[in-house]
């Protein structure tokens, strides 16, 4: 059998099946997209999942493919064993409701024996036991012997991920020899030793789960084949695990040439040469798709395998940085099936040269701390790291909580992670309590003020929505990128912008910035020192990278309807100074596409009329359709043409001065209506005090009145319709209503106090005698604290000394009352004692005066046991 390279076997895998009537697709990305399900690519049949469900029409029924992936389920036993990796290739053939198990299992065994080279003879294919069907193509059309077919349970042979289609597998193991084996007697296929190695696994989707498992037959069966490249390289190869083929050995041969080391001498030195050899191909890979380090997410895993990767360099002695050097390794194996690594080749070096750089400044001071900290819990023999301590490392030096529980792990200490993440929450809502603004996602403002001073944009919005340019720079919400990719939140810098920035009382446009295979959702623009604009929002599909030229679109609706509101404002101010004074000065304002908000000096509420009268100016100058010009001249020019500043507010050298006819002429940098027809109307919906001086007008320009008029007129229909009246009639109506309820309310009142006396008509007898005065406890049913107080007074009359104690039980809610007779006071009783013990009983509290205490409770359960506390109370006191 011919020893074929990894590279070899990945071209004959994807031309076999070409031969068999398949696409063949390049790689997806390692960023799913459209898959919020997953963070990373893991298997081959993951991008395909819209082919299987339906969702995407697939471009052919028949498709092959080897697809990158990236599993990080068992990362802490990377290196520790040489069965375990992060990346690794997966070759798949798929079929969507073409062939199935006949043609599968064929041509599975054409390739491994006859393509490859395979003995047939150290090939042994599993089934699911139920599946008689593929075991009859084993056997009678391959020629398999019956027992050299073996059966397995669902755990090892049915494929399936709670609801939705899933089905039976047919495996097929490789037997290595010996050489590979446990020596126990009876091993064969199944054991977990190294000898039999499953190399391909055909999943025959052919049913729906319900999710209760029931399972019924779906009618378009489809084809799901996996079969890991680096393994079968390994099985073809000959060799002991996936460090030891070519394109993966070549790398691990070049981390023992840096670390001056030979692998198999020393098993320390033997886990960190694996694990760098996984971690930088992981990352090399992450790279070239757009995954750059952060603290968060799929870019969290980046920086993790990075550093995990860096540090293991200080354990082989490599000094300074070498990630970068290994990267060219791993570019230069794979960059026959990925040709994008060797495009991207300088991308990815920059990256892996910035991170580890980020690292190597912090690692030595972390490692020292960590050490005292080691030895602090020595001499007090703990085991377990102070969650605090662990994020000290974390937050000053760069230690991620993984890396920091992996070094102690080694020395069998362990992390009060709890402990962390609390400490993780109180700094984050000390950030967010300490933030002033909330334009820059929830980031703190140092990252774009680590931007080189340089970096500046012109915003050219006033005469075009829509421009080409160049990115500059960009963030993402704790740090500076060299790209963002699919589902990456950040902030896009670029040279000459259509995007009007948050300012001068104007809301910010929103867009999309595209490019060739992207797609970035604008939703803020914030200007920055230096005259830096950034565009905030998120990737939806591809991926940006600095240099890129992109297109950048503004919404032209949201843009026209917050024009509309920014010229009102100005009509509104020229309107406020003259109805109410000149001594009106702005003193705010705030537009965006829905309504407009303008602060203004006024030292007292406006009168309906005086807000009537501002409305009217506001639309006749509306519809008069004044033409709106802009100039730009020097501050003193415009303030020699009468044009109003805002108080308070620095202008540079030049200004935009707008004018409105001869009404209105104001400097401003915000974008506007050609003329005041376009705002259509304006309505003023409230006007309020903000501070000592400063008066707040809200309004709607535009569709937003006609909408605002609309809203009244189906709250009025129905109100009217409520009401059983005509909508002109309404207000006579519900004047009508209101005399109705007030007759009511107090003949109902007065009932309720008539019904309260009927039932303590005849409690004299429950009266207990405390000395020379009375106490009586009485229970009476839906009687409110207002009838209870006028009831306690009727009763005091008629014990004449005492102290009166009424619990009433209205709809689940307790009202207890007491109260004494002045003489009864002086005697010692006091209700606000009494009631507090008592309200207790009833699940509530309350307290008083001593003539006079009321309580609630929630209990009413518990009034009887409150009436014998009150009485027991009041007898001691009296």
């Amino acid at each position: 059998m011919k020893k074929y390279g990894v590279n070899e076997l990945r071209r004959m895998y994807l031309e076999f099946f070409e031969s068999k009537g398949h696409l063949a697709m390049k790689s997806f990305s390692l960023v799913p997209h459209n898959d919020n399900s997953l963070l990373l690519i893991n298997a081959g049949m993951a991008p395909l999942k819209p082919y299987f469900t339906g969702q995407e029409i697939p471009p052919r029924k028949r498709v092959t493919t080897c697809q990158k992936c990236i599993r990080t389920g068992d990362i802490e036993n990377v290196g520790k064993t040489d069965r375990h990796g992060t990346f690794f290739e997966m070759l798949g053939n798929f079929s969507f409701g073409d062939y199935f198990k006949h043609e599968a299992i064929a041509w599975s065994w054409e390739f491994l024996t006859e393509v490859v080279g395979l003995d047939a003879d150290r090939l042994y294919p599993s089934v699911y036991l139920e599946d008689d069907e593929a075991f009859a193509i084993w056997r009678d059309e391959i020629g398999i012997a019956p027992e050299r077919i073996f059966k397995f349970g669902k755990e090892d042979n049915f494929w399936e991920h709670g609801a939705g289609p899933c089905g039976p597998c047919s495996e097929i193991y490789y037997d290595r020899g010996e050489k590979y084996g446990c020596g126990k007697p009876g091993c064969t296929v199944g054991c977990d030793c190294d000898r039999y190695m499953e190399v391909w696994n055909n999943v025959f989707t052919q049913f729906e789960n319900d999710g209760h498992n029931n399972y019924t037959t779906l009618k378009q069966k489809n084809i799901d084949t996996g079969m890991g490249l680096e393994r079968l390289a390994v099985i073809v190869q000959d060799v002991g695990s996936i460090f030891d083929v070519d394109t993966i050995r070549s790398l691990r041969d070049k981390i023992c040439e840096v670390a001056k080391k030979n692998y198999k001498e020393n098993e320390q030195d033997d886990i960190s040469i694996r694990l760098i050899t996984d971690h930088i191909r992981s990352a090399t890979f992450m790279i070239s798709d757009g995954i750059m380090p952060s603290n968060e997410g799929r870019g969290y895993v980046l920086r993790r395998i990075i550093r995990r990767a860096a540090r293991h360099g200080r354990l082989l002695g490599i000094e300074g940085k070498f990630l970068a050097e290994l990267s060219k390794t791993v570019i230069e194996g794979s960059k026959d099936g990925y040709p994008e690594l060797e495009e991207k080749k300088d991308f990815i070096y920059n990256v892996i040269i910035q991170e580890e750089g980020k690292f190597n400044k912090t690692i030595d001071q972390g490692l020292a701390i960590l050490a005292d900290l080691e030895e602090s819990m020595k001499e007090k023999g703990v085991k377990e790291l102070d969650g605090e301590d662990a994020f000290k490392l974390y937050d000053t030096y760069g230690f991620p909580l993984d890396l920091t529980k992996e070094i102690l792990e080694e020395k069998g200490y362990t992390v009060n992670e709890e402990a962390f993440q609390a400490c993780m929450n109180e700094q984050k809502e000390k950030a967010r309590n300490a933030r002033k603004t909330t334009n820059y996602m929830g980031a703190d403002v140092t990252v774009y003020e680590s931007i080189d001073p340089s970096v500046t944009s012109t915003f050219v919005g006033y005469d075009t929505q829509e421009c080409d340019s160049k990115i500059t720079v960009m963030t993402t919400d704790t740090e500076l990128t060299e790209a963002l990719t699919d589902g990456q939140a950040g902030t896009i810098f670029v040279d000459e912008t259509p995007f009007y920035a948050t300012g001068g009382g104007q809301h910010a446009d929103s867009g999309v910035i595209t490019c060739k295979d992207g797609e970035f959702i604008v939703e803020d623009v914030v200007k920055m020192l230096g005259g830096k604009i950034g565009h905030i929002g998120h990737v939806t599909k591809g991926m940006f990278k600095v240099g890129d030229t992109v297109t950048l679109s503004v919404n032209k609706a949201q843009r026209a309807d917050t024009a509309k509101g920014h010229s009102a404002t100005h009509l509104l101010q020229k309107s406020l100074r003259t109805v109410l004074g000149n001594h009106v000065e702005q003193s705010g304002s705030y537009v965006d596409k829905d309504r407009l908000r303008f602060d203004f000096s006024h030292f007292q509420a406006l009168t309906a009329e005086e807000i009537a009268e501002v409305e009217k100016m506001v639309n006749d100058k509306i519809a008069e359709d004044i033409a709106v010009n802009t100039e730009i001249m020097s501050v003193d020019e415009a303030k020699k043409t009468g044009a109003m500043a805002l108080f308070g507010e620095k202008y540079g050298d030049k200004v935009r001065v707008v004018t409105m006819g001869d009404f209105s002429k104001e400097f401003c940098a915000g974008t506007h209506v050609p003329h005041t027809g376009v705002i259509k109307a304006f309505k003023i919906i409230s006007e309020t005090g903000v501070a000592a001086g400063v008066r707040r007008i809200e309004a709607l320009t535009g569709d937003g009145v006609m909408k605002y008029y609309l809203d009244e007129e189906k709250t009025l229909h129905e109100a009217a319709k409520a009401a059983k009246a005509e909508p002109h009639k309404l207000a006579e109506k519900i004047q009508s209503m209101l005399d109705e309820i007030k007759a009511l309310t107090a003949e109902n009142e007065k009932l309720k106090d008539q019904i309260a006396k009927s039932e303590v008509a005849d409690v004299m007898d429950q009266v207990v005698e405390a000395g020379d005065y009375k106490v009586l406890p009485v229970s009476v049913k839906d009687v409110d604290m207002n009838a209870l107080r006028t009831l306690g007074d009727d009763l005091k009359d008629k014990i004449g000394s005492g102290v009166i104690i009424l619990a009433s039980d209205m709809g689940g809610k307790v009202n207890l009352i007491v109260t004494a007779t002045d003489d009864a006071v002086k005697a010692g009783a006091h209700a606000g004692k009494i009631i507090k013990e008592a309200a207790a009983l009833v699940g509530g509290g309350g307290g008083g005066r001593p003539n006079m205490a009321q309580a609630g409770g929630k209990n009413p359960a518990g009034i009887k046991a409150a009436l014998e506390k009150a009485v027991e109370i009041a007898k001691e006191q009296l």
